[in-house]
């Protein structure tokens, strides 16, 4: 009797580990999360105080407690944080970039040297910005279906058709002005 409930009991505990505990170490997004907020709160003082201060309310152990019991088990299973929605790491060509969506837009950074970039849609105008080092700059605004208006130079913008030969123009339009600014 004592054999089949020490067999029971291991084959539960074996379930059990399986089941919280799967081999897929995880993105751990919450904890990440929570760091990165905590790495900007300000100086590095402040940050130490806050840091310190997660650590004695153990809002950094329940959040640990979290990725590893709740969402890494959940990513493991299903193939998605749900800590991570809207977020994606990108493989280029010069390193790894952290694209976060958050409705109107994307935060790109760069995951080598941590420089980042904020594109926008604006609704009402119907175009796409680029905001780097606090500046904003147009990338291009719909016109109808199958035209879209282009920056040409200081203050000059183009209207040019979505095609390849739409796309080359403006190549030779930005080509010749790179080529009259030098």
């Amino acid at each position: 009797m004592k054999r089949k409930t020490l067999t029971a009991a291991l084959v539960g505990l074996l379930f059990l580990t399986s089941v919280t505990t799967p081999s897929c170490i995880g993105s751990f997004s919450l904890s990440n999360r929570l760091l990165g907020w905590n790495q900007n709160v300000g100086n590095k003082f402040l940050n130490e105080l806050v840091f310190f201060a997660f650590w004695v309310l153990p809002v950094y152990e329940v959040a640990g407690l979290a990725d590893l019991l709740v969402l890494n088990s959940i990513e493991f299973w299903s193939g998605t944080n749900p800590m991570a929605q809207g977020e994606k790491i990108i493989e280029g060509k010069d390193g790894r970039y952290l694209v976060k969506c958050d409705g109107k837009g994307y935060d790109i950074i760069s995951c080598n040297d941590g420089t980042s970039m904020r594109l926008d849609f604006d609704v009402e105008e119907q175009s796409w910005s680029v905001n780097v080092d606090g500046q904003e700059h147009l990338l291009f605004a719909f016109v109808d279906d199958s035209h879209v208006r282009v920056p040409a130079g200081a203050n000059d913008y183009r209207t040019i058709e979505i095609s390849e030969a739409g796309v080359y123009a403006y190549s030779q339009i930005v080509a010749g002005a790179n080529y009259a600014a030098r």
